[in-house]
């Protein structure tokens, strides 16, 4: 309309400028003027009529295009091989293209809930959203793209729903993940140990009996499996094949287990698997596969680690990290220590966030051996170390340790050109009591007793990690063995070693082998007091009634989970927490123990025990933790204590539940359900 005004304006203006000119005109001829004038008044009849007759054939022709567009768009959107819906918040039918009566057979009313012919298709968790998803009904699946419709009364009032058939693509996506490849090694991890003091034709019998399990396994499977060495072979399969092996708990590890020599010695396996990825190339998947041997190796063996997008799960773990009888590696370890602390100008020392007497006493040992070798050092403390309160009033006023123990701050403010830094008693980058300090130092040594997490110190010059091993003051204790044949250490340091073991044997009943006593023996040799000891371990009066205030509050599940929380006026909190736990274990049908605790006013601490038939290590891994298959522990920052309770009592559940199921059906079930398929 507006340009219409503006072209019969322009021809006013014309006419006006003409009626102009004609009264000009008429002062000098009226004659001429007059007749002037009247074909102007006939030229602007003519142009009135014919500006109306075009814009009525203009208007026609809008009229037409704007039909024919309609017909079009119509024709197009019941032509769309595209399903296309308006819904409302009920996921009532409000609109639908033709396609949808193609794809259901029949015209659904207007009202119908969508859920009657797409059962699996929620819409509560993306309303009002903008995306897609992809949803599956009948062995089909369908790409569902999703936008807000907004309404006079509710912005999101109702979603308009584009749905494609993408079946072939999604079957052609699972075909290729089913049949993605997956490199691997298996390791006979105690090789050395099950084959000592056997003839030559008992170790034959035993590499054949292991052979032949890997190989039926191997078969199964549908795998490639070939022997590189008597203890290692190298394996190829595809992903459905691993589903296969996931679905029976990989029991291959059950059977290598059951198996005894003449020794009566047990075999257990260590197995790294690795997805190939695109981009990545044999001698990457080789290194990957080879780093994830280690990783289990370091946890302990007996266990599967799969290496998928990155991502590692572990399966298995069900046994004890099973002590090596050779101290050959303690020997070359404590060799290289020497090497590095020679080299460094000052030596710094740290354990976990919230120090407990292993990490201490680890941490002191490590000390004594810079000190022998004349070398600065320090022991960083963080500023949660209740635990330890009574010790370092103990050695106050010792000349000894006159500034040996500083913060992390001190430690920063040190000059030094080539610092050396031992992490004790920990491997996980963020438990350490001072991060700062291990990100900017690069020589870093890591000595620990925990099963390996994923989450390691990267770039570390030595990770000497022992989860057999029954604490890191067993491990430095055995260092310290080796690394001179003069005295190392004082009556202190030894005292502080030995509550180190003391605390993570549970006063010698748990994880405790003949390695353990042999490094007990050369701390009293070297005169660690048990009786200090045992006054550094006694608790007041207020403490007792604290942990049977705990005891009295907790719960018993089903299975023999032992739940309870610590209260907040607990002084040393997390000892304590450690001691209820333990207590809780001892009660009669429990097999495992959690303890929750405030550790700070962002943080809840969990302990947790087993009898080392349930592996908790894996369910603190969980929460970002580790330790021991029957001694763990973890710290979470910024969490709920009622929520981090009821995850972790859910897991524990599971993980009785699996626990339960494998051993009322040992071996045999696995074998009858590959037969039935």
């Amino acid at each position: 309309m507006p340009r219409r005004l503006s072209s019969w304006i322009d021809i006013c203006i014309t006419l006006v400028i003409i009626a102009g000119l004609l009264l000009t005109l008429l002062c000098y001829n009226i004659y001429l003027a007059v007749a002037g004038l009247l074909l102007l008044i006939c030229l602007l009849l003519f142009l009135r009529e014919r500006n109306h007759d075009r814009q009525n054939a203009l208007a026609d022709y809008y009229h037409n295009v704007i039909k024919n567009v309609n017909e079009l768009s119509n024709l197009a959107l019941d032509q769309l091989p595209q399903v296309i819906l308006i819904v409302d918040r009920d996921s009532r039918l409000e609109w639908h293209n033709d396609e949808l009566i193609r794809w259901l057979g029949r015209e659904p009313e207007l009202g119908i809930v969508i859920h009657k012919f797409w059962p699996s298709l929620n819409l509560d968790p993306f309303w009002g959203q903008t995306g897609e998803t992809i949803f599956s009904n009948n062995n089909k699946f369908y790409l569902l793209k999703y936008r807000p419709v907004s309404t006079n009364t509710d912005l999101n009032g109702l979603m308009a729903l584009y749905i494609s058939d993408v079946t072939k693509v999604e079957e052609f996506k699972r075909n290729t993940a089913a049949h993605a490849i997956l490199f691997g090694y298996i390791q006979i991890d105690n090789y050395d140990d099950a084959m000592q003091g056997l003839s030559e034709a008992q170790r034959t019998s035993i590499l054949f009996e292991a052979n032949s399990i890997l190989d039926k396994w191997a078969h199964s499977l549908r795998a490639l499996l070939r022997r590189l060495d008597d203890d290692l072979y190298i394996v190829i399969l595809e992903h459905q094949s691993l589903d296969l092996a996931i679905a029976d708990k990989f029991d291959v590890l059950d059977r290598i287990r059951a198996m005894r020599g003449p020794n009566k010695f047990p075999i257990t396996l260590s197995i790294s698997l690795v997805q190939t990825r695109e981009g990545m190339s044999m001698e990457e998947l080789g290194a990957l596969a080879q780093s994830n041997l280690d990783l289990v190796l370091g946890r302990g063996g007996d266990q599967v680690a799969i290496n998928i997008d990155s991502k590692v799960k572990f399966f298995g773990g069900k046994t004890k990290a099973v002590e090596k009888h050779t101290r050959v590696k303690s020997r070359v370890v404590a060799h290289a220590i020497g090497e590095i602390i020679e080299k460094a100008d000052i030596v710094f020392v740290m354990g976990h966030h919230n120090e407990d007497f292993d990490s201490l006493g680890a941490a002191i040992g490590v000390a004594a051996m810079a000190k022998f070798m004349e070398k600065e050092v320090h022991i960083i403390l963080s500023d949660m170390n209740e635990g330890i309160d009574k010790f370092a009033e103990l050695i106050k006023d010792s000349p000894d340790y006159a500034g040996m123990f500083i913060t992390e701050e001190e430690a920063l403010n040190l000059t030094a050109i080539n610092p050396a830094l031992f992490v004790v008693d920990t491997h996980i980058p963020h438990l350490v009591a001072g991060q700062s300090l291990l990100q900017n130092t690069k020589d870093v040594v890591v000595i620990d007793h925990h099963r390996r997490s994923e989450n390691v110190i990267q770039n570390s010059l030595l990770i000497y990690i022992e989860p057999s091993s029954s604490s890191t003051s067993e491990l430095v204790t055995e260092l310290l063995m080796y690394f001179s044949e003069d005295p190392l250490i004082s009556r202190i340091d030894a005292t502080a070693l030995y509550a180190g073991i003391i605390v993570d044997t549970k006063n010698f009943q748990v994880q405790t082998g003949v390695r353990t006593f042999d490094a007990v023996a050369y701390l009293r040799r070297n005169g660690a007091d048990p009786q200090l000891v045992s006054q550094l371990f006694r608790t007041d009066y207020a403490t007792n009634l604290v942990r049977a205030k705990a005891i009295s509050n907790s719960k018993f599940f089903e299975g023999g989970l032992v739940v309870s929380i610590c209260p907040d006026d607990a002084p040393n909190i997390q000892i304590v927490s450690a001691q209820i736990a333990d207590f809780l274990l001892s009660i009669d049908q429990a097999r495992m123990s959690l303890v929750f605790f405030h550790l700070l006013p962002n943080s809840i601490g969990i302990c947790a025990r087993s009898l080392g038939e349930l592996n908790v290590q894996i369910l603190m891994e969980a929460f970002g933790g580790g330790g021991h298959l029957n001694v763990a522990g973890a710290q979470v920052k910024n969490g709920n204590l009622q929520e981090i309770e009821d995850r972790a009592v859910e897991l524990a559940k599971k993980i009785i539940k699996e626990v339960d199921n494998n051993e009322s059906n040992p071996r045999t079930g696995s074998e009858k359900g590959r037969e039935k398929r």
